[in-house]
């Protein structure tokens, strides 16, 4: 009886490895995970640089209505609430977006001693940011700082995307224009 049941084991094992049944599984079941990581971080890069593209459109938007002088009062919240009116696909930009505007000396050419300041939400209050309009006929430099959350952060480049202790990536953008002359200056 011992036998009769070993040598059906054996037969049922051989005809079990010459089945080509189910020979597709093995590949699909590796190759597919690694293709479903390329394409979600496909889709995150994709949302990263709209995003970041966005960014970059409205501060050059807003920095032309400072140079035509299309803002009374440049003031930190004037100039924010403009940015965030012509910027898209970033959520709550008011509260997610710092601005530093300062003249450059042009003796010097210094540029921003510091990297960017950027909000912190788990901060009860704000980093204070350098916002002085500057003079007539002066080099001024302008950076925006948002931040944001990864569409997918435990998948691909969501995983690996430098964030902050509330989960949110920095997108920072940079520009410099110069004050229209003022008459009399």
């Amino acid at each position: 009886m011992k036998r009769f049941a070993l040598r059906r084991f054996r037969a049922s094992a051989r005809r079990f490895a010459r089945a080509e049944r189910g020979a597709v599984t093995i590949p699909f079941v590796l190759f597919v995970p690694v293709f479903m990581v390329f394409i979600l971080s496909s889709m995150e890069l994709g949302f990263v640089m709209m995003r970041h593209v966005m960014l970059e459109r409205a501060l050059d938007m807003t920095v032309r209505d400072l140079r035509l002088g299309r803002v009374a009062n440049p003031t930190h919240d004037a100039i924010l609430a403009r940015l965030c009116g012509y910027s898209a696909f970033l959520g709550d930009c008011e509260d997610t977006v710092l601005l530093e505007l300062r003249p450059i000396a042009k003796n010097s050419w210094t540029p921003f001693d510091t990297g960017p300041t950027c909000v912190d939400r788990d901060a009860p209050v704000q980093p204070v940011t350098e916002f002085a309009a500057g003079g007539s006929d002066e080099l001024m430099l302008v950076r925006a700082c948002a931040k944001v959350k990864p569409l997918m952060p435990t998948t691909g480049l969501g995983l690996h995307i430098t964030t902050d202790g509330s989960g949110d990536y920095a997108l920072i953008a940079s520009t410099a224009f110069v004050n229209e002359p003022r008459p009399g200056t």
